[in-house]
C-alpha cells in the first residue's frame, strides 16, 4: 500500500478530527451550541466557527501568500458551510502540506510589523491552533454530560486512515 508522507499523513489525520468532532457537535440541541466554559474560546458554535475562519486565513497565506480579508459584515456560518470550509481549506492543507518546501517564506503583520515566516511555521500553527480549540469542545461537550468523539490518532487508525475528499 502506497503511504503518504508523514505531513500529508498529518493534516488528513487534522480535517477527520476537525470533521468527526463537527458531526458530534451539529446534532447537539442549540442550547448546547451556546455553553462555554472557563478558560475556552467561547461557546461550544463560536469556538467550532474560530477553527474554520482561522483555518481559512492560515491556508489563504500559505497558499496564496496573501491574507484573507473577511467582509466586515459577515453573518455567523451555520454547521453545513462551517463542514464545507473545512473540507476545502482541510482538502487544500492536505494538498499543499506536501509541497511546502523549508525555504517558502510569507509576509505577515506581527503585531503592527511586516515579517517574514517560514510556511512551515503556519502550518505548524494549523495544526497546534485546531488541536487546542477541538479539546475545549470536547471539555465543554464533556461538562454537558456528553460523550465526545476519540480524536485520537489511534481512533483515526481504527477508522482505517481514511481519504476525506472535500
Amino acid at each position: 500500500m502506497n503511504r503518504p508522507d508523514p505531513l500529508t499523513h498529518l493534516f488528513r489525520h487534522h480535517l477527520w478530527a476537525n470533521l468527526r468532532l463537527l458531526e458530534s457537535c451539529a446534532a447537539l440541541p442549540p442550547e448546547h451550541l451556546n455553553a462555554s466554559i472557563p478558560g475556552s474560546f467561547g461557546t461550544l458554535y463560536e469556538t467550532f466557527q474560530h477553527i474554520a475562519t482561522s483555518e481559512r486565513s492560515y491556508f489563504s497565506r500559505i497558499s496564496t501568500g496573501q491574507r484573507y480579508n473577511a467582509p466586515p459584515d459577515e453573518p455567523p456560518m451555520t454547521f453545513d458551510e462551517i463542514e464545507q470550509l473545512l473540507k476545502t481549506t482541510g482538502a487544500g492543507l492536505i494538498e499543499w502540506a506536501a509541497r511546502v518546501q523549508p525555504d517558502d517564506m510569507v509576509m505577515i503583520d506581527w503585531e503592527g510589523t511586516p515579517r517574514e515566516v517560514a510556511k512551515t511555521v503556519l502550518l505548524t500553527q494549523v495544526i497546534q491552533h485546531a488541536s487546542e480549540h477541538r479539546e475545549q469542545i470536547k471539555a465543554i461537550m464533556t461538562m454537558l454530560g456528553i460523550e465526545p468523539p476519540d480524536l485520537q490518532s489511534w481512533a483515526y487508525f481504527d477508522a482505517g486512515e481514511p481519504v476525506l475528499s472535500a
